[in-house]
């Protein structure tokens, strides 16, 4: 088994399992907190453009849902993903609209889509996880259709988002398995270096690509931080595993290094990212 395919089977157990499990429980406290950037992405769709949408690494449905409801049916909306329970999830939540998006549980670096199939191809946090991201585009490329948009939201650098790393920091010394970041590995922050991304994007046959910073504040209630911090990254999923008492020393001494964050009942951080915008140029550029 070479390194690729590795990496690959890396992801999809994770996103299949505890992690994905964990975004699914807490997809009510997630969606809210990271509704400015469905916003951005939503704001990016229109029938007018073709009305045929492709969300990447959807997970639960939140955004694919939303651009479903902004373009009724006037159009058509996919979201896909590699994690079974939260593709469980969106479709459960689909069953409830009107005008219900389709999703599929694939990989979208491999997944053979219909050439030319869609107009605008959106992203909120999920194409670093790609273990070929030069491929990956590649094949969305393929699947978009001449003229067609490309709009994805990704993580700046970890030293840029102080908050996304505050438990690891905090943990650890309690925690000796807790896995090091590996730079430009797939994962959170592996679209961190901005000139990287434009040289993969012009790779992969993506043009016209325009990569901003933006730093957009995110909110979530006080009451709700120890889930947070307990559930999702690399913390809570050893903490998933962890024994009772490694788990209530653990959660005591990262609930206190999140305080500078705590305003009242809120919590509040700056999330540092990068909106990015590419076109699918015509085959006679």
């Amino acid at each position: 088994m070479d390194a690729t395919q590795r990496t690959d089977n890396e992801q999809a157990k994770l996103w299949n399992g505890l992690a994905g499990r964990a975004w699914v429980e807490a997809q009510e406290l997630l969606d809210p907190m990271f509704k400015p950037f469905e916003d951005l992405l939503v704001e990016a769709v229109s029938a007018e453009s073709g009305g045929r949408v492709l969300d990447v690494g959807c997970g639960t449905g939140s955004t694919t849902l939303a651009v479903a409801r902004k373009l009724g049916a006037k159009g058509r909306c996919v979201g896909i993903d590699i994690s079974e329970p939260m593709i469980t999830a969106a479709r459960g939540r689909a069953e409830r609209e009107s005008a219900p998006p389709s999703f599929l549980c694939a990989d979208a670096q491999r997944h053979a889509f219909e050439p030319a199939s869609f107009d605008t191809i959106i992203s909120r946090f999920g194409v670093m996880f790609f273990d070929d991201s030069v491929r990956a585009f590649a094949n969305l490329r393929r699947a978009a259709r001449d003229g067609a948009e490309l709009r994805f939201v990704a993580w700046r650098s970890a030293m840029e988002n102080p908050f996304m790393t505050t438990a690891e920091r905090a943990a650890a010394p309690l925690l000796p398995n807790l896995p090091a970041r590996r730079p430009d590995a797939p994962g959170q922050f592996a679209f961190a270096d901005q000139r990287r991304v434009h040289t993969l994007l012009e790779e992969s046959g993506w043009a016209e690509i325009d990569i901003r910073p933006i730093d957009v504040t995110c909110t979530l209630p006080e009451k709700d931080l120890v889930r947070y911090l307990s559930q999702l990254g690399p913390v809570g999923l050893l903490l998933q595993q962890a024994d009772d008492r490694t788990r209530t020393q653990v959660i005591e001494t990262v609930r206190a290094a999140f305080e500078p964050y705590v305003h009242g009942a809120e919590v509040r951080y700056t999330a540092a990212c990068f909106r990015v915008d590419a076109r699918a140029p015509s085959a006679s550029a």
